[in-house]
C-alpha cells in the first residue's frame, strides 16, 4: 500500500448526521464552485507551484491546489466584505 504525502481532506460526500454530506452546506450558485473548478483545470506544475511533488520524509503537506483555493476564496470574499463595508459607511455618512 502505497503512503499518501498529502494531508488528504474530507470527502464532500460523506455521509454525516446532519447535513448528509458536506456538499449541502454549499449553494449551487456559491463562488466557492467556481473556485474549485478553476483551480482544478490549472496544471500548478507548468505554472511554477513548488511541493507538487510531496517530500518522501516529514509530516505530509497540504497540496498545493488545496491552499491556493483556499487563498483565493479568502482574498475574494475580503474585497467582498470590503465593499459592503464601505457602502454601509457611505449609505450612512450621506
Amino acid at each position: 500500500m502505497a503512503m499518501h504525502r498529502f494531508i488528504d481532506g474530507e470527502d464532500r460526500m460523506q455521509q454525516a448526521l446532519l447535513p448528509h454530506s458536506l456538499e449541502d452546506y454549499v449553494g449551487e450558485e456559491n463562488p466557492v464552485r467556481v473556485i474549485e473548478i478553476f483551480i482544478a483545470e490549472l496544471d500548478l506544475a507548468a505554472l511554477g507551484f513548488s511541493g507538487m511533488t510531496p517530500a518522501a520524509t516529514g509530516r505530509p503537506a497540504y497540496h498545493p491546489s488545496t491552499l491556493l483555493k483556499i487563498y483565493l476564496y479568502g482574498y475574494s470574499t475580503a474585497f467582498s466584505r470590503a465593499g459592503d463595508w464601505n457602502a454601509k459607511r457611505n449609505a450612512i455618512s450621506s
